[in-house]
C-alpha cells in the first residue's frame, strides 16, 4: 500500500506571554502595553519526521506537554506548522477533543448533520447513514435532545460514530478509549480494525503504552516536542516504560524500611517505588490470602494523600514468584478515567473467580500519575497469595479455567461455571 501520511522535519512554534497579560483593552491601557507582547517563544514540535502507510496505525506516546496533541492539531489542519512539510492523502477524520464542533443548543440529530457535512459527506449521504451513526453510538432514545444535556460518555460515542462513518482515509484520534464502558470500547476496537483493513491510516495519541503496543503497527515517542524513538511498538514502548521506571526511582524519597499491617517489610527502591505523594497504607486480600482455584478474590487498597487530587490510576497485577504476570488490570483500561482522591480512602477490586493453578503468587499494587509518567506508590512482591492445589489444577501453565473433556458419548470431569467479570469500587 502507498503512503497516506508523510511528515518531514515538522516544527510548530508558540508564543509565551506574561502571566499577568491584560484580558481587556481597558486593563492594557491601565497597566501598560508591555504585557501584551509575548515575552518569548518556544517550540512545541521540532524536527519531527515519520510516515504512515495506508491501512497502518501509528501510536504516539509521551508525557503531558510532549507535543502529542499539538501534532494531531497540525495534522488535522487546526494549526499551521512553522517549518517542515506534511503530505496527506484523502479525507481526514479527526477526534481531537471530546465533542469538539458540537453545538450545545443543537440536538444530537442536528449536530450529526452539521459535523458529517463539515467532514465532507453530502447531506443526502448523511441522511442515508444517519440510522447507522445513531445505532453505533447507542443514542436512539436521546438523539433529539440538546447535546448540552449529554454526559461526556454520550458525547464521545456520538463524536466517534460520526467520525468513523464519514469514510475517512486518515483518522486522527486523541485518547478515543479514555471514556466509555467496556462494551463500547470493544465496539470501537472492532471498527478501527475494519477501517484499517479498508486502507484507512490512523494516528492514535494515547497515554496507555500497553494499548499502543497491542493495537499499533508503529510507535512514535515524543519528549519536549522532539522524537526520542520511532519504530516497532514493542521496542518503543519498552524504552518509554524504562524511562518511566527511572523517573519513578528518582522521585522515590529515601526512607527507612517500614512494616505493612501483615508484618512484611517495605524497602525503598527494592520492593517499594514512587514519589509517595499518595501512599498505600494497607492492602487486604479477602476472604483470605489462601484460596482455591476458581474462588472469589477481593483486593482492598487503603491510601492516603497529603492533598486532594483530581485523578490517579490504580493498578493491580498478580504475578508468579519469578515475576511473570498472570493478571494485569488498571482502572483506566476498565473505563474509569477519573478517580477523585480525598485525604484518605479505599478502592476495591473484586474478581468474581480467579482461575489460577495451585501455587504461590504475589499481588502487586500501584497508584500512578494520570499520564503514567511515574508512580505515586508501588508495592512489588509484598502481598503473597496462595492458590490451593486441586485435582483440576494439575494442568500445565498458570490457568485453570472451567473445563471438560468429552470422548464419544461419554463425558469426563465436567466443570461448567462461566467466568465472570472483575469490577472496581471505591469508597
Amino acid at each position: 500500500m502507498g503512503t497516506a501520511i508523510l511528515v518531514e522535519n515538522l516544527g510548530k512554534r508558540f508564543d509565551r506571554y506574561h502571566t499577568a497579560k491584560p484580558a481587556t483593552l481597558m486593563e492594557a491601557a491601565l497597566t501598560g502595553l508591555g504585557r501584551i507582547k509575548p515575552i518569548e517563544d518556544f517550540w512545541a514540535l521540532r524536527g519531527v519526521s515519520f510516515e504512515v502507510a495506508e491501512g497502518e496505525m501509528l501510536g504516539v506516546i509521551g508525557h503531558n506537554g510532549a507535543g502529542k496533541s499539538t501534532l494531531l492539531q497540525v495534522l488535522g489542519k487546526v494549526a499551521h506548522p512553522n517549518e517542515g512539510r506534511i503530505k496527506m492523502r484523502g479525507r481526514i477524520g479527526a477526534l481531537l477533543d471530546l465533542g469538539a464542533g458540537f453545538h450545545g443548543d443543537l440536538t444530537g440529530r442536528e449536530n450529526v448533520f452539521v459535523t458529517a457535512i463539515v467532514g465532507g459527506l453530502p447531506r443526502r449521504e448523511v441522511a442515508r447513514r444517519f440510522d447507522q451513526i445513531v445505532a453505533f453510538a447507542e443514542l436512539e432514545a436521546f438523539i433529539d435532545n440538546p447535546v448540552r444535556t449529554y454526559s461526556s460518555g454520550m458525547m464521545m460515542r456520538l463524536a466517534f460514530s460520526v467520525a468513523v462513518h464519514t469514510d475517512p482515509k486518515v483518522l486522527l484520534v486523541d485518547e478515543f478509549l479514555s471514556v466509555g464502558d467496556l462494551s463500547f470500547q470493544s465496539k470501537c476496537l472492532n471498527r478501527i480494525a475494519d477501517m484499517k483493513e479498508q486502507g484507512c491510516a490512523i494516528v492514535l495519541v494515547s497515554h496507555d503504552v500497553g494499548q499502543v503496543e497491542r493495537l499499533c503497527d508503529r510507535a512514535l515517542w515524543l519528549k519536549q516536542g522532539t522524537v526520542v524513538a520511532y519504530g516497532e511498538p514493542a521496542v518503543v514502548a519498552g524504552q518509554y516504560t524504562m524511562e518511566m521506571r527511572s523517573q519513578t526511582q528518582q522521585r522515590t524519597p529515601q526512607r527507612p524500611p517500614q512494616l505493612t499491617q501483615m508484618g512484611m517489610e517495605l524497602r525503598v527502591n527494592e520492593n517499594r517505588f514512587g514519589s509517595q505523594d499518595i501512599e498505600i497504607t494497607d492492602v487486604r486480600l479477602k476472604p483470605k490470602s489462601t484460596i482455591k482455584s476458581g474462588d472469589l478474590l477481593c483486593v482492598e487498597v487503603d491510601y492516603k494523600t497529603h492533598q486532594p487530587l483530581d485523578s490517579a490510576i490504580f493498578s493491580i497485577t498478580i504475578s508468579q514468584e519469578n515475576g511473570a504476570p498472570c493478571l494485569d488490570v488498571n482502572t483506566l483500561d476498565m473505563g474509569i478515567p477519573y478517580i477523585r482522591l480525598q485525604e484518605e480512602g479505599t478502592i476495591r477490586l473484586t474478581l468474581d473467580r480467579l482461575d489460577l493453578v495451585g501455587g504461590f503468587y504475589f499481588v502487586n499494587v500501584g497508584i500512578y500519575q494520570q499520564d503514567w509518567s511515574y508512580a505515586y506508590d508501588y508495592h512489588w512482591h509484598v502481598y503473597p497469595l496462595t492458590i490451593d492445589a486441586t485435582l483440576s489444577s494439575k494442568a500445565a501453565g498458570v490457568l485453570c479455567p472451567p473445563m471438560r473433556w468429552e470422548a464419544a458419548n461419554s463425558e469426563v470431569n465436567a466443570i461448567v461455571q462461566p467466568l465472570k467479570s472483575c469490577s472496581w469500587h471505591s469508597k
